[in-house]
């Protein structure tokens, strides 16, 4: 039996969202999350299937403004937040021994709100097992406690991941680094695991996760979290992160290069840090990439010129992001992307043209 874990920008069959509903994740500025999470619903439906998460009593909710969106499907899936990337399953193809096709499988991690930060986190450690079934996916039941946004792949086996959400003793005690690395070959197939310990963007309460900090462009780009503003608290975090990823793009192959892209400025409401990177975005397949945006003329349209640059024949799309954001997190954070039932072998042969 043989895992592969697929690169984001590789077909996508649909993408899983959950409506908003719980006030704390937004004290006191609520009112402008639905509208937000709204666009976001109507600009990836633009191109790709969406599977809303809305049950009662918030299903009305979603319906109203989303229900007339074409490509938008509800599904009766109860959650406590709308985090759905690290809650949701972690989809990777599997192949038997001997058979030269593959099926897509549903890797289902424990979840445990990043660490008992937050409660009730029920509903959503369900949630996995059910987006599973409602997409008639075979599910596997993973035996570490770990979630979507802590993983990022470039589709061929190479994995970058903070060990501080996996190694962490409030989600897996007593695991080493070791048998975490066997794990994660065992569930996803990856044989090269990249440990990115530098630190994360200011207000992160995820213990660093990858999509905050660095993500694949391509097989042979990666792009890096940096301060913007060399005031920014998390400057010195994010330069360890680029140095750790510069030193491994020249040991490794094929060999990648390493672009910064800068955050915008720090931003704070009341005493508490909003985290936001435009490393948390979302490869809409081969076609569309979208890029979260801040509010900050500047930075956001730097960013972007950046991404473009970066991917040649790629629809750079931004969705704004300063409401979201508030909630600590950003495109990346709201959505559970499900790779296509595509030939893999044609998906092999083009990577491997390319």
């Amino acid at each position: 039996m043989s895992r592969r874990f697929p690169a984001e920008w590789e077909p996508c069959e649909a993408v899983w969202i959950a409506w908003p509903h719980n006030r704390d994740t937004w004290p006191d500025r609520f009112e402008p999350v639905p509208p937000a999470f709204a666009r976001l619903v109507s600009i990836v439906a633009e191109s790709t299937p969406v599977r809303l998460l809305a049950a009662s009593p918030h299903a009305e909710q979603a319906r109203r403004w989303c229900g007339g969106v074409p490509g938008v499907t509800l599904v009766d899936i109860p959650t406590d937040d709308c985090w759905v990337r690290d809650y949701g399953p972690t989809f990777v193809w599997d192949q038997e021994a001997g058979s030269e096709s593959s099926r897509l499988l549903a890797v289902d991690w424990r979840f445990n709100a990043w660490g008992g930060k937050y409660f009730p986190h029920d509903r959503d450690a369900a949630a996995g097992a059910a987006i599973a079934r409602a997409a008639g996916l075979p599910r596997l039941s993973a035996s570490l406690t770990l979630e979507g946004g802590a993983l990022e792949t470039d589709g061929a086996g190479r994995l970058l991941v903070n060990p501080g959400c996996v190694l962490d003793p409030r989600r897996n005690p007593d695991l080493t680094r070791e048998d975490a690395a066997a794990r994660m070959n065992q569930y996803l197939g990856v044989n090269e695991i990249v440990w990115i310990d530098g630190g994360a963007p200011a207000g992160d309460d995820t213990d660093g996760h990858i999509d905050q900090i660095a993500r694949f462009v391509d097989r042979q780009t990666v792009v890096v979290a940096v301060a913007g503003d060399p005031a920014d608290p998390a400057a010195s975090a994010l330069q360890i992160n680029l140095r750790q990823i510069e030193s491994w793009a020249e040991q490794t192959s094929p060999r990648v290069t390493v672009h910064r892209l800068p955050t915008p400025p720090p931003r704070r409401i009341g005493d508490a840090a909003v985290p936001q990177s435009y490393c948390n975005f979302l490869r809409l397949g081969p076609d569309r990439l979208l890029m979260p945006t801040f509010g900050e003329p500047e930075a956001d349209q730097r960013a972007c010129r950046l991404l473009r640059s970066l991917c040649p024949g790629v629809q750079v799309d931004a969705v704004p992001c300063e409401d979201i954001a508030w909630g600590l997190g950003a495109v990346h954070c709201a959505t559970c992307h499900q790779p296509a039932a595509a030939d893999q072998k044609a998906v092999e042969a083009a990577d491997g043209a390319g």
